[in-house]
């Protein structure tokens, strides 16, 4: 290839990508903007309708607090993705599990969410190859495989640690009980009682052009 040539495709695809990146920062931009625009009108009711004299902080903690679930409260349509995330305590363990449901017959989310299982367990066989990796390098992986199911992967982070409640937590620790970039230990070392260190793995795979999303989530280094 002439090297005018390769220049010249080389600038194309790093145009490419600066427009993708760009496409994906005004996205989260105008989430965010949507966010506080919406935390703008919230916090006009709460002046409007619930500050008053004679209420006590706690009281007017607890209004506000059923007014914002009031206002998340949203119907389900009949055409609706959605997930649903429980993080139960049985006796002294916690599980944490997550599954996605589609209403309606609409094609394209019934592929999102049958995609999770197989990028999940694409996800899991390679680990289950190099069970010593890092968070960092299993984050990695989550997003190629999301990327070859046809989807991104919604999420900083694609797992944490789990175990007995309440889980191990280091002080001010945001990453290395995460499968997430930072994440530089191996997964497999052992916790402060020494024993070995279990993982939940999730997929958050997002359509962003359509603007839906599916979870999958359950544990990674046991079954």
């Amino acid at each position: 290839m002439l090297p005018f040539i390769r220049q010249l495709l080389s600038q194309s695809s790093d145009a490419m990508r600066a427009s993708t990146a760009s496409k994906e920062e005004q996205e989260r931009a105008a989430f965010l903007q949507d966010a506080q625009n919406k935390a703008v009108t919230l916090f006009g009711e709460i002046e409007r309708d619930l500050i008053r004299p004679g209420i006590t902080e706690s009281e007017l903690s607890n209004e506000i607090w059923a007014l914002g679930k009031k206002r998340h409260d949203r119907t389900i349509e009949p055409d609706d993705i959605l997930f649903i995330d429980l993080g139960p305590v049985f006796e002294a363990w916690e599980a944490d599990f997550g599954r996605t449901f589609v209403l309606g017959d609409d094609p394209i989310k019934k592929h999102l969410r049958d995609s999770l299982e197989v990028v999940w367990s694409a996800v899991k066989a390679r680990f289950d190859g190099t069970p010593d990796m890092t968070g960092e390098q299993l984050y990695v992986i989550a997003c190629e495989e999301a990327k070859l199911g046809g989807w991104a992967l919604g999420g900083v982070h694609a797992g944490h640690l789990v175990g007995d409640f309440p889980h191990e937590r280091i002080p001010k620790d945001k990453v290395s009980h995460y499968i997430t970039t930072g994440s530089k230990a191996s997964m497999r070392s052992r916790d402060a009682k020494g024993h070995m260190r279990h993982w939940i793995l999730e997929i958050h795979l997002v359509d962003r052009d359509r603007g839906i999303g599916a979870f999958y989530e359950q544990l990674l280094t046991v079954g």
